[in-house]
């Protein structure tokens, strides 16, 4: 990788290119379809990012489950607190074992029903990638989603997830340290980290490390003393399981003095965040983190202070330095474009997008990230996912390549549906067929457009790779294609071929 100097990610000069469009669609939000990608090109480089950078959603866009609904939890609460109330007292004159089987029952059926939930959840925001008008503020959600990482596996309440994954949404474009402030006061992230067990004389130290060796400060940039010092300020505060609000008992809240980074005061958890900020290594930590996510690992040294230094320039709201980033010769420079592994979820909706499905089924859906090990809602620790060459093993990519195939081979079905086999997926063993709806291969490539073989690969090579291609590996579509060919070239035909496509190291990159 580059280690040169650049200073302050200079600005990319010269013309804008088509390429340079799908690419920062690509890194910015979850890819696009040739049609979409002409569009922002036409507006121009500076145009194209400020459009990104300001983009919103209307207010009705995908709501959320209608089970989502405030009224509703706080309903089903009592229902549970009900529920739970009359099993205990139905079980006093049961046997121990009787007695914890009527338990279990009620307990399974709340499992089962957050369960369906969180599909519903997953499915949600998938569909949320896929058609927003705001690509660059759902792909944040999920960069926030992995860097604050919290687990529905623990916290077993998808609603508070929801909650959290919209604040996430508000905050994307937003300032890093407000958002920290309040995630420190999220319900599914100190059930996460287990705060509410944090009490004055006796601090659990989980929350206090986290947030400063995973979310702003990075290794080595604290001691053992400031955590303990810190895990003191974050005592005291509760969260109601049933409704997940958040209270501050100040009896349970250690008021005394602290000496934290220097700095001595009476802090509560508030206080502590603000000493954290007052810090050079949030800045140049999340700065590293941002240009990881969006154009390569192990940036430069003085390109990571740069970034940094804008980033505390602008009083740690985001927008200022991703600007400088989707502006830059460097975002745009060779070694950074197709040399990124798709995640499996941008891999997912990118696949969709251009392929033009709108919708597939929750289990379906479900079935794919776990299959390319990237499930919403559930990273598979507080460090959040590995990213880069973690994504592809032999099994992975054999998993990618059979998914393509089940979203582009229903094409050659005449309406029909892409079917997986039996599925055992979280304890449900359901057939998971219906998978997508079938892409009109007679709109993404029009039957007047295929007579011309070579002309048609380079429609398709432009639609999912947006790049040139080896000369090999364009020649050897090529002539996939005239071997499939009869007096028409099909729509299974096209189907095979795109499958074919697809099913390549070249498709895996963005």
């Amino acid at each position: 990788m580059r280690k040169e100097i650049i200073e302050m990610l200079p600005k990319a000069q010269g013309s804008w290119s088509w390429q340079e469009a799908a690419h920062l669609l690509n890194r910015a939000g979850f890819g696009a379809n040739p049609e979409e990608i002409t569009k922002w090109h036409s507006w121009g480089r500076e145009k194209a990012v400020e459009k990104l950078l300001t983009a919103s959603d209307a207010a009705e866009f995908l709501p959320p489950p209608d089970w989502a609904d405030p009224e509703k939890i706080r309903a089903e609460a009592r229902e549970k607190m009900v529920a739970i109330r009359e099993q205990r007292l139905a079980s006093r004159d049961l046997s121990p074992a009787e007695a914890d089987r009527k338990r279990r029952e009620v307990q399974r059926k709340f499992q089962q029903m957050d369960r369906r939930r969180g599909l519903d959840l997953q499915q949600w925001w998938l569909d949320r990638m896929q058609h927003t008008a705001a690509p660059l503020r759902e792909k944040m959600t999920l960069f926030w989603h992995d860097h604050f990482a919290t687990s529905v596996q623990k916290v077993r309440q998808p609603y508070l997830l929801l909650k959290q994954n919209q604040t996430f949404r508000v905050h994307a474009l937003g300032n890093f340290r407000e958002l920290t402030q309040d995630l420190a006061r999220d319900a599914a992230m100190m059930l996460y980290l287990d705060l509410p067990s944090s009490k004055k004389g006796k601090p659990n130290e989980n929350f206090a490390r986290e947030v400063m060796e995973l979310f702003t400060l990075g290794p080595g940039g604290y001691s053992e003393q400031d955590i303990r010092e810190a895990a003191r300020a974050f005592t005291g505060y509760e969260v109601n399981r049933l409704t997940g609000a958040v209270s501050h008992r100040k009896r349970q809240w250690d008021e005394g003095e602290k000496t934290f980074l220097g700095k001595t005061g009476r802090y509560d958890g508030e206080g502590i965040i603000e000493v954290i900020f007052e810090q050079k290594q949030p800045a140049e930590f999340l700065a590293r983190k941002l240009w990881e996510f969006f154009a390569y690992e192990n940036p430069p040294e003085n390109a990571v202070k740069a970034m940094g230094e804008t980033l505390r320039r602008a009083n740690y709201e985001i927008v200022p330095l991703l600007r400088e980033i989707f502006l830059s010769q460097e975002f745009y420079a060779p070694h950074c474009v197709a040399n990124q592994i798709k995640s499996p979820v941008c891999y997912y909706v990118q696949l969709q997008k251009q392929l033009q499905i709108h919708h597939s089924s929750p289990l379906y859906s479900l079935s794919v990230q776990t299959q390319l090990g990237q499930i919403l809602f559930a990273p598979p620790n507080v460090a959040g996912w590995d990213w880069g060459k973690a994504w592809i093993n032999t099994n992975t990519l054999l998993a990618r390549y059979r998914i393509a195939g089940d979203l582009s081979l229903g094409g050659g079905n005449a309406g029909g549906k892409a079917v997986v086999g039996m599925k055992k997926i979280q304890g449900m063993k359901k057939r998971v067929s219906g998978s997508t709806a079938t892409p009109d291969y007679d709109r993404l490539v029009p039957r007047s457009r295929r007579d011309d073989l070579a002309k048609m690969i380079d429609l398709l090579i432009q639609r999912f790779f947006q790049r040139d291609l080896p000369e090999p590996v364009r020649e050897r579509f090529v002539a996939y294609a005239a071997e499939k060919k009869g007096v028409i070239f099909t729509n299974q035909e096209l189907a095979e071929l795109v499958h074919l496509m697809l099913s390549t190291p070249h498709y895996q990159l963005t």
